[in-house]
């Protein structure tokens, strides 16, 4: 097999696309990848760009495959819609992954660290804990009133009875 210098890789939940191009640009591998293949296939492929498409599980890729000497760009998913010549399928994305993490203007995103990201989670938590306070306070006062008892808003949640008595 020619010498790959730059692969594009598709991420997605089981299956990954792979495409590699070698110095002249031709494809000299199109390949599907399990998730649990694709540790092996970067430790077999010599160092070379890759590229990624901007994703949720990006950055734990970009981290994995980074450790066996490759480098690695994350590009926006933007960017790559650009370089996408035919129809909207894995291979095609990771073909133009592949293509897009060449060009010398492209932008990549910031690889965050397993801190970076745990920070990260940790406010996206304390975010929706607060969203969901004031709707499970509504939802309570509402299944409330369904059995007759009647609390404002404003009253801090002290119920008063309502109806005939």
């Amino acid at each position: 097999m020619e010498k790959i210098t730059t692969v594009g890789l598709d991420l997605a939940k089981s299956i990954f696309q792979v495409h590699g191009i070698n110095a002249a640009g031709h494809a000299v591998l199109r390949r599907a990848l399990r998730r649990s293949q694709v540790i092996e296939f970067f430790r077999k492929v010599p160092p070379c760009l890759v590229g990624i498409e901007a994703c949720a599980i990006a950055h734990h890729w970009e981290r994995e495959i980074a450790l066996f000497g490759h480098d690695v760009g994350m590009i926006p998913p933007i960017y790559v819609k650009a370089y996408v010549k035919r129809g909207k399928t894995d291979a095609a994305d990771a073909e133009a992954i592949c293509e897009a993490v060449t060009r010398p203007t492209m932008r990549f995103v910031p690889i965050k660290t397993a801190e970076q990201q745990a920070a990260g989670m940790v406010l996206k938590a304390r975010d929706l804990l607060v969203r969901q306070r004031p709707q499970m306070a509504n939802a309570f006062r509402a299944h409330m009133s369904e059995l007759g008892i009647i609390a404002s808003p404003s009253s801090g949640l002290r119920p008063r009875r309502s109806g005939l008595r």
